[in-house]
């Protein structure tokens, strides 16, 4: 098993949209993606990058000793399928061997990575459209057209969603073990499913982060430069406005796509809006953007 990242990216609405003409509904739907705001845009490199370095220190556990154990139980499985008996023996020898050095260093290790993904899903759609979206997926449940409204919501993300998969260290060893008294026997058949059977227990765990607020964080943070400098020029402060625009913005994708509950968002957007007035005028100031950072944070 390699140690990759697997990157894609889906953009959401000429995919809602294919869905919706073949399906004749969603007539809320726009003709073509829509574009995000320059701001958001200019933060999704530092957003890439932040998601990049998440799914790397994941990779970093990564065990070299887990990705040979699971090669050779592999290895082990073709051998028998191949009546290679003795040579599936050895294969499961090399696994014991590299799973009792993995738990030798770490005795309560519970489970032990061997591969890391990473999906992007991107929504290319404004607010509006998307509680548009959501509007008619709920009109279709009603009408029972629970297909229609599958389709609709399937898709209504922003996020990366970074898999871990792993060795349980709890059952893995003792299942390999249990395979060599089988062979011995000769029930070579029950031997090969009892390895399939390890290998289906690998271990699979997600986290996800949501775009939007990770865009936030980005956004409020450009502002909270600008926010504390002195005599800024009228483009810095249009700059300024735009930027705590663009973040609430996202902040309000965040919400209508569920990332968090309206009592979650709206002391944030409450923040921003504050920020706004003490900003007006030119004024400057520190210390704005403490609250309101602490606030996202513990939001995800």
């Amino acid at each position: 098993m390699k140690k990759v990242i697997r990157k894609s990216l889906l953009v959401l609405l000429p995919v809602l949209l294919m869905t919706a003409n073949s399906a004749g509904m969603a007539s809320s739907v726009p003709a073509s993606a829509q574009k995000k705001s320059a701001e958001s845009t200019a933060a999704q490199s530092q957003v890439d990058k932040a998601a990049s370095a998440k799914a790397s220190d994941k990779r970093k556990q990564i065990s070299e000793e887990a990705i040979a154990a699971i090669a050779q139980t592999e290895n082990a499985l073709k051998a028998l399928d191949q009546g290679k008996t003795d040579e599936a023996i050895k294969d499961l020898e090399v696994v014991t061997g590299k799973l009792e050095l993995i738990l030798a260093r770490d005795p309560k290790l519970a489970l032990v990575p061997v591969d890391v993904s990473m999906i992007t899903y991107d929504l290319y759609a404004d607010v509006n459209t998307v509680k548009d979206v959501i509007k008619e997926a709920k009109e279709a449940l009603d009408d029972g057209k629970v297909q229609e409204a599958r389709k609709l919501v399937s898709s209504l993300a922003s996020e990366v969603v970074i898999s871990t998969t792993s060795i349980p260290l709890a059952t893995y060893p003792d299942a390999i073990k249990a395979i060599s008294p089988l062979l011995d026997k000769g029930e070579t058949e029950k031997a090969k499913a009892a390895l399939q059977a390890a290998l289906d227990t690998l271990v699979v765990t997600t986290e996800v982060v949501p775009l939007p607020l990770l865009r936030s964080q980005y956004l409020l943070a450009a502002a909270e430069k600008l926010a504390e400098k002195d005599k800024r020029s009228d483009e810095e402060n249009a700059q300024l406005d735009k930027l705590l625009k663009a973040a609430d913005s996202e902040l309000q994708m965040a919400e209508v796509l569920g990332y968090g509950s309206k009592e979650d968002f709206k002391p944030l957007h409450e923040q921003i809006a504050q920020i706004k007035d003490k900003a007006s005028g030119g004024n400057s100031g520190k210390g704005w953007f403490d609250k309101l950072k602490k606030q996202l944070s513990d939001l995800f």
